[in-house]
Protein backbone atom coordinates (compact mmCIF):
# COMPACT_ATOMS: atom_id res chain seq x y z
CA UNK A 1 0.00 0.00 0.00
CA UNK A 2 2.59 2.01 0.91
CA UNK A 3 4.41 1.49 -2.66
CA UNK A 4 1.48 2.53 -3.85
CA UNK A 5 0.97 5.83 -2.52
CA UNK A 6 4.60 6.74 -2.82
CA UNK A 7 3.84 6.46 -6.58
CA UNK A 8 1.37 8.40 -6.78
CA UNK A 9 3.19 11.29 -4.99
CA UNK A 10 6.00 10.85 -8.07
CA UNK A 11 4.02 11.39 -10.79
CA UNK A 12 1.91 13.76 -9.30
CA UNK A 13 5.30 16.03 -8.29
CA UNK A 14 6.75 15.84 -11.79
CA UNK A 15 4.51 14.13 -14.32
CA UNK A 16 5.95 11.88 -16.43
CA UNK A 17 3.14 12.77 -19.47
CA UNK A 18 3.93 16.10 -21.99
CA UNK A 19 -0.07 17.51 -20.66
CA UNK A 20 1.33 18.80 -17.31
CA UNK A 21 4.39 19.35 -15.45
CA UNK A 22 3.06 18.26 -12.22
CA UNK A 23 -0.32 16.32 -10.84
CA UNK A 24 -1.25 18.37 -7.63
CA UNK A 25 -4.50 16.31 -7.47
CA UNK A 26 -2.68 13.24 -6.97
CA UNK A 27 0.02 14.33 -4.52
CA UNK A 28 -3.79 15.64 -2.28
CA UNK A 29 -5.01 12.20 -2.51
CA UNK A 30 -1.59 10.85 -1.35
CA UNK A 31 -1.40 13.10 1.48
CA UNK A 32 -5.09 12.13 2.68
CA UNK A 33 -4.80 8.16 2.02
CA UNK A 34 -1.64 8.86 3.96
CA UNK A 35 -3.23 10.20 6.74
CA UNK A 36 -6.09 7.98 7.12
CA UNK A 37 -3.19 5.05 6.94
CA UNK A 38 -1.72 7.15 10.19
CA UNK A 39 -4.89 7.01 12.13
CA UNK A 40 -5.27 3.70 11.46
CA UNK A 41 -1.68 2.39 12.04
CA UNK A 42 -0.22 4.83 14.76
CA UNK A 43 1.97 2.26 15.99
CA UNK A 44 3.71 2.01 11.85
CA UNK A 45 6.57 4.24 12.11
CA UNK A 46 7.02 4.18 7.81
CA UNK A 47 3.36 5.33 7.78
CA UNK A 48 4.56 8.36 9.66
CA UNK A 49 7.62 8.68 7.40
CA UNK A 50 5.33 8.80 3.93
CA UNK A 51 3.38 10.90 5.62
CA UNK A 52 5.62 13.63 6.74
CA UNK A 53 7.76 12.97 3.38
CA UNK A 54 4.77 13.95 1.55
CA UNK A 55 4.15 17.01 3.83
CA UNK A 56 7.21 18.15 3.38
CA UNK A 57 7.16 18.04 -0.36
CA UNK A 58 3.82 20.03 -0.11
CA UNK A 59 5.36 22.84 1.98
CA UNK A 60 7.73 23.68 -0.79
CA UNK A 61 5.36 23.33 -3.89
CA UNK A 62 4.32 26.92 -4.23
CA UNK A 63 8.24 27.89 -4.99
CA UNK A 64 9.12 24.79 -7.23
CA UNK A 65 8.16 26.68 -10.64
CA UNK A 66 8.56 29.86 -12.57
CA UNK A 67 6.51 32.37 -14.06
CA UNK A 68 6.80 30.66 -17.01
CA UNK A 69 5.84 26.84 -16.07
CA UNK A 70 9.93 25.86 -15.68
CA UNK A 71 11.39 23.91 -13.25
CA UNK A 72 13.30 26.31 -10.35
CA UNK A 73 16.06 24.33 -9.07
CA UNK A 74 16.45 23.90 -4.95
CA UNK A 75 19.31 26.07 -5.14
CA UNK A 76 17.28 29.12 -6.61
CA UNK A 77 14.45 29.01 -5.05
CA UNK A 78 12.89 31.79 -2.93
CA UNK A 79 12.80 29.61 0.25
CA UNK A 80 10.10 32.73 1.61
CA UNK A 81 7.64 31.04 -0.19
CA UNK A 82 7.57 27.93 1.53
CA UNK A 83 5.43 26.74 4.62
CA UNK A 84 7.30 26.93 7.76
CA UNK A 85 4.40 26.02 9.71
CA UNK A 86 4.14 23.05 7.91
CA UNK A 87 8.02 22.16 7.86
CA UNK A 88 8.37 22.42 11.08
CA UNK A 89 5.09 20.24 12.36
CA UNK A 90 6.04 17.53 9.97
CA UNK A 91 9.83 17.59 11.33
CA UNK A 92 8.95 17.61 14.95
CA UNK A 93 6.41 14.60 14.06
CA UNK A 94 9.56 12.93 12.01
CA UNK A 95 11.57 13.42 15.24
CA UNK A 96 8.44 12.14 17.76
CA UNK A 97 8.38 8.93 16.15
CA UNK A 98 12.10 8.25 15.40
CA UNK A 99 12.67 8.86 19.31
CA UNK A 100 9.52 6.32 19.62
CA UNK A 101 10.20 3.73 17.21
CA UNK A 102 13.63 3.58 16.90
CA UNK A 103 12.92 1.58 13.22
CA UNK A 104 14.01 3.59 10.79
CA UNK A 105 12.82 2.80 7.27
CA UNK A 106 13.39 3.92 3.69
CA UNK A 107 10.36 6.51 3.97
CA UNK A 108 11.59 8.14 7.62
CA UNK A 109 15.00 8.39 5.60
CA UNK A 110 13.86 10.41 2.55
CA UNK A 111 11.54 12.58 4.86
CA UNK A 112 14.87 12.71 6.86
CA UNK A 113 16.89 13.85 3.52
CA UNK A 114 13.81 16.50 2.67
CA UNK A 115 13.95 17.35 5.92
CA UNK A 116 17.65 18.52 6.00
CA UNK A 117 16.88 20.55 3.20
CA UNK A 118 14.00 22.08 4.25
CA UNK A 119 15.50 23.78 7.58
CA UNK A 120 18.47 24.98 5.96
CA UNK A 121 18.30 28.85 5.70
CA UNK A 122 19.43 29.44 2.14
CA UNK A 123 21.03 26.86 0.08
CA UNK A 124 24.87 27.11 1.38
CA UNK A 125 23.78 26.06 4.65
CA UNK A 126 22.47 23.20 3.58
CA UNK A 127 24.38 20.26 5.65
CA UNK A 128 25.19 18.08 2.47
CA UNK A 129 27.08 16.13 4.61
CA UNK A 130 24.35 14.54 6.63
CA UNK A 131 22.26 14.18 3.72
CA UNK A 132 25.12 12.07 1.93
CA UNK A 133 25.44 9.68 5.41
CA UNK A 134 21.67 9.31 5.31
CA UNK A 135 21.65 8.31 1.59
CA UNK A 136 24.35 5.87 2.83
CA UNK A 137 21.61 4.65 5.09
CA UNK A 138 19.04 4.29 2.22
CA UNK A 139 21.24 2.67 0.47
CA UNK A 140 21.54 -0.57 2.72
CA UNK A 141 17.64 -0.72 3.74
CA UNK A 142 16.59 0.08 -0.23
CA UNK A 143 19.40 0.22 -2.90
CA UNK A 144 18.68 1.65 -6.38
CA UNK A 145 20.47 3.55 -8.54
CA UNK A 146 18.16 6.41 -8.49
CA UNK A 147 19.17 6.55 -4.80
CA UNK A 148 22.59 6.27 -5.59
CA UNK A 149 22.42 9.20 -8.07
CA UNK A 150 20.82 11.31 -5.27
CA UNK A 151 23.55 10.61 -3.21
CA UNK A 152 26.24 11.53 -5.93
CA UNK A 153 24.53 14.73 -6.27
CA UNK A 154 25.03 15.55 -2.57
CA UNK A 155 28.24 14.04 -2.69
CA UNK A 156 29.27 16.84 -5.34
CA UNK A 157 27.85 19.39 -2.96
CA UNK A 158 29.51 18.04 0.11
CA UNK A 159 33.07 16.72 -1.66
CA UNK A 160 32.92 18.94 -4.98
CA UNK A 161 32.00 17.87 -8.64
CA UNK A 162 34.97 15.90 -9.62
CA UNK A 163 33.72 12.78 -6.70
CA UNK A 164 30.44 12.99 -8.35
CA UNK A 165 31.54 12.84 -11.52
CA UNK A 166 33.31 9.28 -10.43
CA UNK A 167 30.38 8.14 -9.18
CA UNK A 168 27.94 8.61 -12.32
CA UNK A 169 30.04 6.52 -14.46
CA UNK A 170 28.68 4.04 -12.61
CA UNK A 171 25.32 4.69 -13.16
CA UNK A 172 25.63 4.84 -16.81
CA UNK A 173 24.25 1.39 -18.12
CA UNK A 174 21.59 1.55 -15.15
CA UNK A 175 20.59 4.74 -15.56
CA UNK A 176 21.05 5.70 -19.64
CA UNK A 177 17.56 6.63 -20.25
CA UNK A 178 17.02 8.31 -16.87
CA UNK A 179 16.75 12.53 -17.96
CA UNK A 180 18.28 13.58 -14.25
CA UNK A 181 21.09 11.32 -14.81
CA UNK A 182 22.72 13.10 -18.13
CA UNK A 183 20.74 17.33 -16.48
CA UNK A 184 23.37 15.82 -13.48
CA UNK A 185 26.60 15.28 -14.85
CA UNK A 186 25.78 18.62 -17.06
CA UNK A 187 25.69 20.61 -13.94
CA UNK A 188 29.09 19.00 -12.39
CA UNK A 189 30.21 19.50 -15.79
CA UNK A 190 29.01 23.23 -15.70
CA UNK A 191 30.65 23.92 -12.80
CA UNK A 192 34.18 22.27 -13.50
CA UNK A 193 34.17 24.89 -16.63
CA UNK A 194 33.22 22.49 -19.26
CA UNK A 195 30.04 24.16 -20.91
CA UNK A 196 30.64 22.32 -24.29
CA UNK A 197 30.38 18.64 -22.71
CA UNK A 198 27.75 20.37 -20.36
CA UNK A 199 25.87 21.41 -22.89
CA UNK A 200 25.51 17.37 -24.95
CA UNK A 201 24.73 16.03 -21.51
CA UNK A 202 21.50 18.51 -21.44
CA UNK A 203 20.68 17.70 -25.16
CA UNK A 204 20.60 14.02 -23.70
CA UNK A 205 18.36 14.89 -21.14
CA UNK A 206 15.86 17.39 -23.11
CA UNK A 207 15.74 13.57 -25.61
CA UNK A 208 14.36 11.95 -22.75
CA UNK A 209 11.82 13.56 -21.32
CA UNK A 210 8.01 14.18 -22.05
CA UNK A 211 7.60 16.52 -18.99
CA UNK A 212 6.84 20.49 -20.18
CA UNK A 213 8.53 21.78 -17.02
CA UNK A 214 12.00 19.96 -17.39
CA UNK A 215 11.96 20.86 -21.58
CA UNK A 216 11.24 24.37 -20.49
CA UNK A 217 14.64 24.20 -17.64
CA UNK A 218 16.49 22.48 -20.17
CA UNK A 219 16.21 24.81 -23.23
CA UNK A 220 16.97 27.66 -20.99
CA UNK A 221 20.42 25.73 -20.08
CA UNK A 222 21.12 24.84 -23.58
CA UNK A 223 20.82 28.53 -24.78
CA UNK A 224 23.14 29.59 -21.87
CA UNK A 225 25.81 27.28 -22.83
Amino acid sequence: MLTVIYLLVNEGYLSSTAERAQARDLVDDAEWLSALLAELMPGEPEVIGLLTLIRLHRARGAARFGARGELVPLADQDRRLWDRTVIEAATALLVRTARAHRRPGPYQLQAAIVACHAEAESFAATDWAQIVVLYDMLLCQAPSPVTRLHRAIALGYAEGPETALEELRDLDEALARYPLLHATRAELLRRLGRPGEARACDERALTLTANPAQHRLLRERISWS
